[in-house]
């Protein structure tokens, strides 16, 4: 499992590094989110969470059941939609209101 941050997308704005429990995540020197150990990522998608602009995408690996597919998390008028890109360019997105996020 590993994250991948697009630099073009980053908005150097830090909130992935507050986030992260591992401390994997540094800013560079032109102010954008890095990876300090991709290896060392463990999965909690708190950086996913935390990056107002979808910089970070998460790989699930196929000893995760992700086959390879990539998971995205997109904002819009107040939804969080998780969409799944998988390797053939299939997608696949849930939908969560955050107030019924914790319902369950």
């Amino acid at each position: 499992m590993s994250i991948a941050i697009n630099s073009k997308k980053c908005v150097g704005c830090g909130r992935c590094v507050e986030a992260c429990p591992g401390n994997l995540i540094k800013m560079d020197g032109q102010g954008r989110a890095v990876q300090r150990h991709p290896r060392d990522c463990w999965g909690c998608t708190a950086c996913l969470k935390a990056c107002p602009a979808g910089a970070v995408d998460f790989f699930l690996g196929a000893d995760i059941g992700g086959r390879g597919a990539t998971l995205r998390l997109k904002r819009d008028k107040g939804l969080i939609h998780w969409q799944v890109a998988r390797p053939d360019g299939t997608t696949r997105t849930v939908t969560i209101d955050p107030k019924d996020a914790n319902r369950y």
